[in-house]
């Protein structure tokens, strides 16, 4: 059962790049939630403004007007020494790029944000994450000596490892074959019914999205679009009227 208290929202968030004819607006008031207990998919065509919000929500980024929160604390204006404190608490995160650090093995890279943290990972959760991701067999491996499916699969059990109220995935399956996508993808999928995990992802694909619960559309750093129950059928065919959409929305702001 979907909480109604929101693991992330945006309020009235504009972000803006560069100044007179070079300026480009990445967000124009994007007003958003995303419910704990969920699996939300961004997507849009390239310049479109999704990891500009994910960044934004997750406090990698600032903005320029509105408010961005994670549970009920507002991030907007955080001292960074503020932000980070909050990051490492309350956020957890997955890239394309997996991000490992390669001296250490997939253990220690598990385990390192409670380190960072000052704290002592739950070796119990870490045993139920690992099991869960088939890495039982792998822990004392560096990432050198893992495939990429292993190494985003580690960074998926990182990501979980202190229990952040949110999960934010830019790309997560970007840089992987169909099968390690897809298990990464399961895996994403089974956090939230299993272990009651929030994620939000950045994909592109609409194979991915249709893992989510919910996607949300946008176009030229606009959201024109919110889906629940995607399919990737359904998600192509909305994409493919996407002029169509922000041409709408456009009018609907000008009226």
């Amino acid at each position: 059962m979907t909480s109604a208290s929101p693991a992330a929202s945006a309020s009235d968030v504009w972000k803006v790049y560069g100044n007179g004819e070079a300026q480009v607006v990445a967000l124009r008031d994007i007003n958003v939630q995303f419910h704990k207990e969920q699996f939300t998919a961004i997507m849009g065509p390239s310049g479109s403004g999704k990891s500009t919000l994910m960044h934004c929500l997750a406090g990698l980024d600032t903005t320029d007007r509105g408010a961005v929160s994670i549970g009920e604390t507002v991030i907007t204006g955080m001292k960074d020494k503020q932000l980070t404190k909050l990051r490492r608490e309350k956020i957890g995160f997955i890239f394309q790029q997996f991000n490992l650090l390669p001296t250490l093995t997939a253990q220690e890279n598990i385990t390192l944000p409670a380190a960072i943290a000052g704290t002592k990972a739950d070796d119990e959760w870490v045993k139920q994450i690992t099991k869960t991701l088939d890495l039982d067999e792998r822990l004392h491996h560096k990432p050198t000596e893992l495939s990429g499916g292993q190494q985003q699969r580690v960074a998926c059990a990182r990501a979980l490892a202190t229990r952040p109220e949110v999960i934010f995935a830019d790309e997560p399956t970007g840089n992987l074959d169909t099968r390690s996508g897809t298990e990464v993808l399961r895996f994403l999928r089974q956090s939230v019914d299993q272990f009651g995990q929030t994620i939000v992802m950045v994909t592109h694909d609409p194979g991915a999205a249709a893992y989510a619960d919910r996607v949300v559309f946008l176009a030229d750093g606009l959201i024109v679009d919110d889906m629940a129950d995607p399919t990737a059928d359904a998600v192509i065919d909305r994409m493919r009227h996407f002029e169509e959409l922000v041409a709408a929305r456009t009018e609907s702001e000008a009226a």
